[in-house]
């Protein structure tokens, strides 16, 4: 077991720093530059060169690099080149937004997809299973974006059930925080409940039809135990895969539903500074993302040897 927790976590440590090198590459590489929005009408060739040597972009891409790891290593993500306030403080306003709508969604995308998926499995061929196919099918096929839409200008507009926009920190009302955040979080999940729900359903056929749920039957054990305690936990290893891979994807994949929904998350921001070229927080965000999909899935690899023990000695999900 401690050689298995040694490899995975090494092996996340290797990807976090690949990441570091990626996203300092990457977003150096946009096209633009960002002492040219900085410089404002004032655009000589002093005032864009004391720019660029304010910020250090004039210094070679090695010592730009060196100087983040730096500064990362401490916490420190730098300051906005647009609006000069620490990328630290505007992320520890913008991330608990986004992580909580983004839990609030898998959580509901969970309890549908493996309930649907489950039910789907055990009333194969008939009319429950063919109407959650079909919900998964539009849950898959219907964007995000279009049925927030719908769902603002008939649940918030016409009836008033939600609100349309807007936000409340959950340490001041954890009541409304959570009346905010329920179409919002219903909307980002329904893609992923369909996800979960046809995965799900596929794990369980797999599993109802194996020697073991055969012989759990055979020695009389009821329906519900045999489904519960066989079937479905050894069909946990698929569903816990996709949620840990589609968890980090909701935290950057909630950029448009936040921009829909009015919320102060990593949207905005995100998208303000892509537009305004602002190096410091476009890494700081892309940097937390990938550090959420190695994180997650250093936890989904721990889970893998809760849920079947003989990963613990072979290290192999598969």
């Amino acid at each position: 077991m401690a050689r298995y927790l040694l490899t995975r976590a090494w092996q996340s440590a290797l990807t976090l720093l690949l990441s570091t090198i990626v996203v300092f590459v990457g977003v150096r590489a946009l096209p633009g530059d960002p002492a040219l929005a900085l410089a404002g009408e004032d655009r000589s060739p002093e005032a864009l060169e004391a720019i660029r040597h304010h910020y250090g972009l004039d210094q070679p891409l090695l010592v730009q690099f060196a100087q983040y790891v730096e500064r990362m290593a401490q916490g420190d993500f730098g300051v906005s080149i647009r609006t000069g306030t620490p990328v630290s403080s505007m992320l520890t306003t913008a991330l608990p937004v986004t992580v909580e709508l983004s839990i609030l969604a898998i959580l509901i995308a969970a309890a549908l997809g493996v309930g649907a998926g489950v039910l789907a499995a055990v009333r194969r061929g008939r009319p429950a299973e063919w109407l959650a196919n079909g919900l998964a099918l539009i849950g898959l096929s219907v964007p995000h974006f279009w049925l927030g839409l719908l769902a603002i200008l008939y649940l918030s507009v016409a009836t008033g059930l939600f609100p349309a926009s807007g936000f409340v920190p959950i340490l001041e009302d954890p009541v409304d925080n959570l009346y905010h955040l329920v179409l919002p979080a219903v909307i980002l999940g329904t893609g992923l409940a369909a996800i979960i729900m046809r995965q799900t359903r596929s794990a369980m056929l797999d599993s109802l039809s194996s020697d073991y749920v055969r012989t759990a039957k055979a020695k009389g054990l009821r329906p519900r135990a045999v489904i519960t305690r066989h079937a479905l936990r050894n069909s946990l290893i698929v569903v816990v895969t996709v949620v840990g891979l589609q968890l980090g994807g909701l935290i950057s994949g909630a950029v448009v539903t936040e921009q829909i929904f009015g919320l102060p998350g990593f949207g905005k921001m995100t998208i303000d500074a892509v537009f305004q070229r602002d190096y410091p927080v476009i890494q700081a965000v892309v940097l937390l993302t990938a550090t959420a999909y190695i994180v997650i899935n250093f936890f989904v690899d721990l889970l893998y040897s809760v849920i079947d023990p003989r990963i613990r000695v072979t290290g192999d999900p598969a």
